[in-house]
């Protein structure tokens, strides 16, 4: 229960982005098949019925999904309160947001279920209904639930907004599925007409009810840079301004289409495709969202500009040269606890993995960590640099770029946990019990990958084949957990310091990670851009993590 209740924040924050995933993909498959799908279908070639069958499969996956990762979420939420509060089982299912998960786990069954064969007035009908109650019972979830003022309005709100979410990057699969499965250029002329008219009204329903949210959840300016809440929501912004580009491409491309049908679709799918990873990363940080509390509410306690402008000011020399790992926080009450046999067999190791216990931190700490980031922020420095002589005829010999990230890995493998195994006390297995450490190593894991998938490609050339696709996966999927990452430090304008340089790591992350896909995906100008976009990105990120500083 111990170890529950340490990693409970964590998996609570990644387990509401999963459900914010289904329930969008299961909206939006709705809202294709009702407003798209159903009033065209009389217009569209012989072959949409089998385009019909793989959207309805994909709609009753995310239904079952959906309902399967409520019933994990509410499991989690009520062991944390069986753990805690002592109470029964069935008094923490029977609590209010206990009651809602179960009515959408319900709702999200009922979809699956009905979501089966062709559609029918009644059906549809009861499609609808089940949809809007779990939409309803979803903003019971919500910061906007437990308000005592302006509480209708902020509920509205949230449920425009996650409705906006679903029918825009939850409708994206289906579009994709459609525009694939159709062969005719009339049908990818109609489909692309109707679904960009339903992404800007979902555009629209998603500005509104942020709007809304922001101006009562974060209140004044200085919430916006003085609190988790607000830093998290710049991201979510700017996350959205990368999907506002993209859609405004299409867009144009959609009219280009609707004038001439034989212009061709290519780039409208690819970029697509990125929509819907940058999508799902919204949602990711709309989950960290909801694990914060509103900006407004915190009064007390927030960053000042002065002290945001004094940490991020360049510092020289950077933090290059390490202190010794004995002269720890770890290592010195360790050495305390065993100091002799009596004391050895009665006191606990100063640092148990998944405790919960925050250890003091000294200068040591600092230096430690801080020379951690400053040498990842050399590598990938490297990395990118090199990433961009490769584009030279003279710089072929750059290619091997990748196999900096094994090194890199090899680096953090060591050094990033100084509590844990190789240098700490915490034997490896043991060592994920914390949160941050499991965190730390999933990242380590990821950097190995791509690491190595893309060395092979560099060496294949164009006969590198999916495992091309690695690399850009892996790069945006770090910078999406990046998002979900947090820090065990007690000083909260220390940590919200850190958190703030997180923030724009991940941005660079998830914007390398998806031009790579597009330099792979595409040609001609949007591929060469996207060549240069992503090199430059890590470049960005290099010399972030050389500015990183705790104190």
């Amino acid at each position: 229960m111990y170890l529950l209740l340490d990693i409970f924040g964590y998996l609570s924050v990644v387990l509401r982005g999963l459900v914010l995933i289904a329930q969008s993909f299961t909206l939006g498959g709705l809202a294709f098949q009702m407003l798209l799908w159903g009033p065209l279908r009389p217009q569209l070639s012989v072959g949409s019925l089998a385009v019909e069958e793989r959207c309805l499969a994909v709609l009753r996956f995310s239904a079952f999904a959906w309902a399967l990762l409520t019933v994990a979420s509410l499991a989690l939420n009520a062991a944390a309160l069986v753990g805690t509060l002592q109470v029964s089982w069935s008094e923490a299912v029977s609590a209010d947001f206990g009651r809602a998960d179960l009515v959408i786990a319900a709702c999200a069954c009922g979809v699956a279920l009905l979501a089966r064969g062709r559609s029918s007035r009644a059906r549809s009908i009861a499609l609808l209904a089940l949809s809007l109650l779990a939409l309803a019972m979803q903003t019971k979830l919500t910061h906007a639930a437990s308000r005592l003022d302006v509480r209708w309005p902020l509920l509205l709100s949230g449920a425009g907004h996650m409705l906006g979410a679903g029918i825009w990057i939850g409708g994206l699969p289906y579009f994709l599925i459609a525009l694939g499965g159709s062969k005719a250029t009339g049908d990818w002329r109609l489909i692309a007409r109707r679904y960009s008219l339903m992404s800007m009204a979902a555009v629209a329903a998603i500005v509104c009810g942020g709007t809304v949210m922001a101006i009562k959840y974060i209140g004044t300016t200085d919430a916006i840079y003085g609190t988790a809440y607000g830093v998290m929501t710049s991201a979510k912004v700017g996350l959205l301004v990368m999907l506002l580009v993209l859609g405004a491409s299409n867009y144009f491309l959609v009219e280009r289409l609707r004038r001439d049908p034989g212009t061709p679709i290519l780039r409208l799918k690819r970029f697509a495709e990125v929509e819907i990873g940058i999508g799902l990363t919204v949602l990711l940080a709309a989950a960290s969202l909801t694990s914060l509390p509103p900006g407004a509410d915190l009064p007390h306690d927030r960053l000042n500009w002065q002290e945001i402008v004094e940490r991020i000011t360049p510092q020289w020399p950077l933090r290059l040269s390490s202190p010794d790992h004995d002269r720890l926080t770890i290592s010195q009450l360790q050495e305390k606890v065993a100091a002799t046999e009596e004391q050895r067999a009665r006191v606990p190791p100063a640092y148990v993995p998944g405790e919960g216990t925050i250890l003091p931190r000294s200068a040591e700490d600092i230096a430690w960590s801080e020379y951690n980031h400053h040498w990842a922020g050399v590598f990938v420095m490297l990395i990118g640099l090199l990433a961009l002589v490769e584009h030279f005829r003279w710089g072929s010999w750059a290619r091997h770029w990748p196999l900096l990230f094994l090194g890199m890995a090899a680096f953090l493998f060591f050094r990033a946990d100084e509590q844990a195994w190789p240098l700490g006390p915490a034997g490896f297995f043991e060592s994920f019990r914390d949160p941050e450490v499991a965190q730390h190593r999933i990242f380590v894991l990821l950097i190995v990958v791509f690491g190595l998938f893309e060395w092979r490609v560099r060496l294949r050339g164009n006969d590198a084949g999916p495992a091309a696709l690695v690399f850009p996966l892996t790069t945006a999927l770090g910078g999406a957990l990046l998002l979900t990452h947090s820090h065990a430090i007690a000083n909260i304008k220390d940590q919200l310091l850190i958190e703030m340089s997180h923030t724009p790591l991940a941005l660079c992350g998830v914007a390398a990670g998806w031009a790579r896909w597009l330099e792979l995906r595409l040609d001609g100008r949007v591929s060469r851009l996207a060549s240069w976009i992503w090199p430059v990105a890590f470049v960005l990120v290099g010399l972030i993590l050389l500015d990183y500083r705790e104190a």
